[in-house]
């Protein structure tokens, strides 16, 4: 029987769901929901050191599904390659992956999970991107071209999926720094964009990180506003933020108060309180808090419960855990 912490929440009511099958845990991985069942497929682990130790990344291609909350997981096939960081989104119609990549290269490619039908490419490889869907739209903002890259991408593109053979569109970009690891949700047909990362080359021509709180808003009649700042940086929450009753939940993400924590092996964790803003209101207010310490993963809807799969639970370590949030 799964244990229910009413403690940690004041919007939420978080119990635990069977853990992935594998004990490591991945970071960066894609979920979805294919006809009930709830999928989880590639991402990231270190298998022998930790990053800052010269560890080996590795990326994953192994799809699971879990097709009720108590039943086991199981090896349901595999992603054309091993991939992660990309977006994962479900719609009606099914579970579309988007981009990702890997320790050399990004990609383009944007397909439906177990479903035969084609999707256009994205205009450019990209991964570390935020995305969501509105009203049969997918829209897709920021992320990085290529691993090594030291600037974040400005780009803002949609695809109609109510219109067969549609291509690509590009979008004016958000007027706010271009950015990765951002979170994207959609109310009442408007696109909002919370906080994340830009990047700049540091000394030593790697990319350093400056991080964001401020927060947009994208109406395809009227285009960008300004909304007010989020109460505090949040970069790599789980995506899409969940949607209830026209607010966005952001449940957790990095801050960036510990980027610099030393002993690295005891760094505490990333935040654990829930931002919400109110699409109504336009205004931000805190839900208590979630009962875990995870991002670069997902947020997915699943059997009227919001499922968080996995993820970083601080910096090079992954967690297999699985939780899943109901409304009070």
């Amino acid at each position: 029987m799964s244990l229910i912490f009413t403690t940690y929440a004041a919007d939420f009511q978080w119990s635990s769901l069977p853990a992935l099958p594998d004990a490591r845990g991945f970071a960066g991985s894609f979920a979805g929901v294919v006809e009930g069942t709830l999928m989880v497929a590639g991402g990231t682990h270190f298998i022998d050191k930790m990053p800052w130790e010269g560890g080996t990344k590795l990326w994953y291609d192994t799809l699971f599904a879990l097709e009720k909350p108590d039943g086991a997981w199981r090896v349901a096939g595999k992603l054309p390659k091993p991939n992660g960081y990309g977006v994962s989104i479900t719609t009606p119609d099914g579970w579309i992956i988007l981009g990702g990549g890997n320790a050399t290269e990004h990609f383009r490619e944007v397909f439906w999970v177990q479903k035969d039908a084609q999707l256009p490419p994205l205009p450019k490889p990209c991964a570390f991107m935020c995305g969501c869907e509105s009203d049969g739209v997918i829209y897709i903002s920021g992320g990085i071209e290529t691993p090594a890259a030291t600037t974040a991408l400005s780009t803002f593109w949609s695809l109609d999926l109510k219109q067969p053979g549609a291509a690509w569109q590009e979008l004016p970009p958000c007027p706010g720094k271009p950015r990765m690891l951002a979170c994207m949700a959609a109310v009442n047909g408007v696109v909002h964009v919370f906080g994340g990362a830009a990047l700049h080359a540091g000394k030593d021509g790697k990319a350093e990180r400056e991080w964001l709180n401020d927060a947009w808003a994208y109406a395809p009649a009227t285009g960008w506003q300004k909304l007010p700042d989020m109460p505090r940086v949040a970069v790599a929450a789980p995506n899409p933020p969940p949607v209830i009753d026209g607010k966005m939940y952001i449940l957790g993400g990095d801050d960036g108060a510990n980027v610099n924590f030393e002993p690295k092996e005891k760094h505490p964790g990333f935040p654990r309180s829930i931002l919400v803003f109110d699409a109504k209101t336009q205004a931000w207010s805190q839900a208590g808090e979630v009962p875990f310490s995870l991002v670069t993963t997902n947020a997915v809807r699943w059997q009227g419960q919001i499922v968080i799969p996995g993820g970083e639970a601080r910096p090079g370590v992954r967690s297999p855990q699985v939780w899943r949030g109901k409304m009070k």
